[in-house]
C-alpha cells in the first residue's frame, strides 16, 4: 500500500511540475523549438535541469542497443506533447490530446508487438 501512496504523490508532483513549467501547453513547447521564428526562451530552464538529467544517465543511454530519443524528439516538437505532459493534459479535455494519447498508445502496442514478433517483420526492422 505504501508503494502506491508513494507513487501517487509522486505522480502528482511530477504532473504540477509539468503544468508549473508550461510543458503541458503544446503552444508554449512549440514556440521553445521553434528557434528560427518567434522563439520563446520560457522553458530554458526546464530543458537545462533535463538536459543535467539526461547528462547523469549517459552512459545508460549508451548501454542499449539503439536508442530512440530522436523519435521522441520529433514527436515532441511536431505535436508539442511528451508522453507525461499529454497525460496531464488529458485533464483538459481537448480532443487533440485524445487523440495524442490514443496515437501514443497505439504505437508503445505495435512496438510490443514488433518486438514479440520479429519473423513477422521485414529484415532489419523490430531488431534492438
Amino acid at each position: 500500500m505504501s508503494e502506491i501512496l508513494v507513487g501517487l504523490i509522486s505522480g502528482f508532483i511530477f504532473g504540477l511540475g509539468l503544468c508549473l513549467s508550461g510543458l503541458a501547453d503544446p503552444s508554449v513547447v512549440q514556440s521553445f523549438l521553434d528557434v528560427a521564428g518567434a522563439w520563446n526562451p520560457a522553458l530554458l530552464f526546464v530543458m537545462g535541469a533535463g538536459l543535467t538529467v539526461t547528462l547523469m544517465g549517459y552512459r545508460l543511454v549508451f548501454g542499449r542497443a539503439r536508442p530512440s530519443a530522436v523519435i521522441f524528439g520529433v514527436g515532441w516538437g511536431l505535436a508539442g506533447y511528451c508522453p507525461g505532459p499529454a497525460l496531464v493534459s488529458l485533464a483538459s479535455g481537448r480532443m487533440e490530446v485524445f487523440v495524442f494519447v490514443i496515437a501514443m498508445v497505439t504505437g508503445m502496442i505495435v512496438v510490443q508487438w514488433m518486438r514479440a514478433s520479429p519473423a513477422a517483420l521485414p529484415t532489419g526492422l523490430g531488431q534492438s
